[in-house]
């Protein structure tokens, strides 16, 4: 079930009449309703794989209830290691063994004759991903006894499988997120209106731009031969925009429609195009999973010796690797990731005499122009993030730098797309220290303005929406 679709529309006014209806002090009433809604949210996928998030929930539960229940250290270790191999195998096994087979396979000749590895013939679960590192983050911290374990089935269950954010995050810390299951959730007229201008911004990213943009990168990232280098060099940008309006727009659905139950999620986005820096870039972009990856990877790899520049650079290497192996079990991920890494080695390596990196040095460009060379240098390396695999990277960097003319390239130019295309940007510019753009909008606007405003982007959603197209991270 999409968030752009009718049954989704359906859905969600559906789960609010029951979950409001029921009274406010029925906690645990309101909890069954969003658990029910949210596992048959998530079957409409596919219903077998509702079986597999059940039994990551229970492993977590039990594992971290055993945590607490056992005093000795090595007993603690036993079940801590118990789910995290249990996550990161489901993990594996689902999203990445085929990926190592091949290339274990290719790296030994292995392809073919009584020696040749088989394949599994496996769909990967919609948001394993993220409800694996959500779950699994919980029972490190109850082992790090940074929070306790809850004794709560009902309220983990729904913790685990809460239908905003299930199947594209935001990757929500126990610590965050858990605790509100078990408070009261009073209506609040302010908090809904909030909620359902955050869907309607959220629809109007990933309907308007992302699936516009869609049409336009799909048709060229198929057959980049066929493209000269300006129309290779549109589509790159036109993508990290779409992937921007797909995933941004995704939160924005998942943290409105959060507020509409009275639960607030953790923000995602924060404008990643304005960043003066690739470090930047990754505080303001999928802020949760950089989060995640912070917490859990990099800061325990340099526990031993935080000081150690070396080692501070080699797990930001190895994090960042990681962090590109999380989006997908293809090379062209991994080298995206260990690039990205190797730039943010390169921004706090001191290679001048004061001591500053020179590549971000403020006496060598003017400060306008720190979000723009960021954006160039990330525009590049969705480059790597989008192609198919490595020939075709090699590619459209090659036909890009090599001014091939571009003659088809009006044909890409839609000139609706790209008045839509600027209203978000100058939106969101505008309003940057806001939420999102509608944020608190009957603050400072007029009623007959505010409704102006919805109707308009209501009017650019119906006449101006692109194909639909799955969310992108659906796939991650």
């Amino acid at each position: 079930m999409l968030f752009n679709s009718f049954s989704f529309g359906l859905f969600l006014p559906i789960t609010l009449l029951l979950y409001w209806a029921v009274g406010f002090k029925r906690i645990k009433a309101q909890n069954l309703i969003l658990l029910v809604a949210s596992y048959f949210f998530y079957s409409l996928w596919d219903w077998r794989f509702l079986f597999l998030i059940i039994a990551s929930s229970l492993v977590d539960y039990y594992a971290a209830l055993a945590i607490k229940e056992n005093e000795k250290n090595n007993t603690q270790k036993f079940y801590l290691y118990s789910s995290i191999l249990w996550n990161l195998g489901v993990l594996f096994i689902f999203k990445y063994y085929n990926f190592f087979i091949d290339e274990f396979a290719l790296l030994f000749n292995l392809q073919q004759g009584e020696y040749a590895f088989s394949t599994l013939n496996l769909i990967l679960p919609v948001g394993l991903s993220f409800y694996t590192f959500q779950t699994m983050s919980y029972t490190i911290d109850v082992y790090k006894k940074r929070i306790k374990p809850t004794g709560n089935l009902l309220n983990f269950l729904c913790f685990v499988s809460f239908f905003p954010q299930l199947v594209a995050g935001p990757i929500e810390k126990a610590s965050d997120l858990l605790p509100q299951f078990s408070k009261k959730r009073t209506f609040k007229k302010e908090e809904v209106k909030e909620g359902l201008r955050q869907i309607l911004w959220g629809l109007f990213k990933k309907m308007v731009i992302a699936d516009n943009a869609a049409y336009i990168v799909n048709m060229v990232y198929a057959s980049p031969e066929d493209y000269g280098s300006l129309s290779l060099l549109y589509a790159s940008v036109l993508f990290f925009f779409q992937i921007y309006g797909d995933f941004s727009g995704y939160s924005d659905i998942a943290i409105g429609s959060a507020k509409l139950f009275g639960f607030k999620l953790s923000k995602n986005f924060n404008i990643p195009y304005l960043a003066k820096s690739v470090t930047d870039f990754w505080q303001r972009w999928h802020i949760t999973l950089t989060r995640w990856f912070t917490d859990y990877v990099y800061f325990p790899l340099t526990k031993q010796n935080p000081r150690s520049k070396w080692l501070r650079n080699i797990a930001v290497l190895l994090t960042m690797g990681l962090v590109g192996m999380w989006h997908g079990a293809n090379s062209t991920f991994i080298i995206f990731g260990v690039f990205q890494g190797f730039l943010i080695v390169l921004e706090r390596t001191p290679i001048s005499k004061n001591g500053r990196s020179r590549l971000f040095h403020k006496t060598l460009r003017p400060h306008l122009l720190f979000p723009l060379f960021s954006l160039l240098v990330i525009i590049a390396s969705s480059i790597l993030f989008r192609s198919q695999n490595i020939d075709d990277v090699w590619l459209i960097f090659q036909r890009i730098f090599s001014f091939i003319p571009s003659g088809n390239i009006g044909l890409l130019i839609n000139k609706y797309f790209l008045v839509c295309f600027f209203i978000m940007i100058t939106a969101e510019i505008l309003t940057r220290f806001k939420e999102f753009p509608l944020s608190k909008i009957d603050r400072y606007v007029s009623l007959p303005v505010r409704w102006i405003i919805y109707y308009t982007l209501i009017f650019f959603i119906f006449q101006y929406a692109g194909f639909k197209e799955d969310f992108i991270y659906f796939q991650f």
